[in-house]
């Protein structure tokens, strides 16, 4: 969300960020305009679209850990489904009938062709993935019914940080790999957890599709442009089509820092597909969108850069 709002400013919009920081940070909001509160509070919302003028929404916010999901389903359906109704019924009586909403590949659930394409059978493993795309209808019977226009980007595996250092990957608890690994290597964990190496995949590993934060941002604003040029309601994969597994990341990493990371085996995680992997010929088709910063390596350099100067997250900036 940080990254996608810097980079609307940056190409002539006037974003608004609305977030309650429990999971956010506001050393990431910078100088743009912020207003506190919960996206579950429709009188909260009504407020801030009317004092700030706001005609389009970009809702990022959302739980999204597939083991936390299975573990408490009610409290996933509960945020994600109970907090997004009362967020859009806010919009629709403030006027606002432009979407933008941060879906997810967890839609899909197991793959039965690769890449994966926007019109893949949608079963998902988890009730991550089920409030993913049960809001996803959700849009568009608001569309059929009320003429809210909306865009859903399906991510594969959002990763990396701003390639200036200024913005970055920071939770607590962390639980996406590629900071993960990072910390490892920068000997901030004592090793890595594998959770399954029996997968059917090369090296056993799971395999995903690693999306940069700032493609992710470009795509944002092109799903934008469109809605604003009248646009109908859609959904677009944002992906790179070319997945590399688990052990690969941490090879990866290995070879940028020069020396091995220490990991160990855990079993499988109940929700987790095998393979992820995208096809976003449609969007490259519809919008011009092109992943520029996407590899691997480029993924790791920026963070590994991030975490290298911000050692406690946002909370400690280390000069450089």
């Amino acid at each position: 969300g940080s990254h996608t709002a810097h980079y609307l400013a940056q190409h002539g919009h006037q974003p608004v960020i609305f977030d309650s920081l429990e999971l956010g940070h506001h050393e990431a909001i910078g100088d743009l305009l912020f207003v506190q509160g919960d996206y579950g509070d429709a009188a909260a919302i009504t407020t801030a679209i009317r004092d700030h003028g706001i005609t389009a929404i970009l809702h990022f916010g959302a739980y999204a850990s597939v083991g936390d999901s299975v573990k408490d389903p009610r409290f996933y359906y509960e945020t994600n489904i109970g907090k997004g109704l009362r967020m859009l019924g806010a919009a629709l009586d403030a006027g606002v009938r432009q979407v933008i909403f941060s879906s997810s590949a967890a839609t899909y659930g197991e793959p039965v062709s690769l890449p994966i394409t926007e019109d893949h059978q949608q079963l998902p493993t988890n009730p991550y993935g089920e409030t993913k795309l049960q809001f996803e209808r959700i849009l568009q019977d608001y569309s059929e019914a009320f003429g809210m226009r909306s865009v859903s980007l399906r991510y594969f595996n959002a990763a990396g940080c701003d390639p200036l250092g200024i913005l970055g990957e920071d939770h607590t608890p962390e639980q996406h790999l590629i900071p993960l690994i990072v910390d490892t290597a920068l000997g901030r964990r004592d090793s890595l957890t594998v959770f399954g190496t029996d997968w059917p995949t090369r090296d056993g590993s799971c395999v995903r599709d690693y999306v940069h934060v700032l493609d992710l941002a470009h795509a944002h604003l092109l799903a934008l442009t469109y809605l604003e040029d009248g646009g109908k309601t859609t959904a677009y994969n944002l992906g790179t089509s070319d997945g590399i597994t688990v052990l690969e990341a941490i090879k990866a990493t290995e070879a940028l820092v020069g020396a091995p990371i220490p990991w160990n085996t855990a079993p499988r995680r109940p929700g987790d597909p095998a393979v992820l992997i995208a096809s976003s010929e449609k969007i490259q088709k519809e919008l011009g969108w092109e992943p520029q910063y996407s590899d691997i390596f480029t993924i790791l350099k920026h963070v590994l850069a991030w975490r290298k100067a911000h050692p406690q997250g946002y909370c400690t900036v280390t000069p450089q």
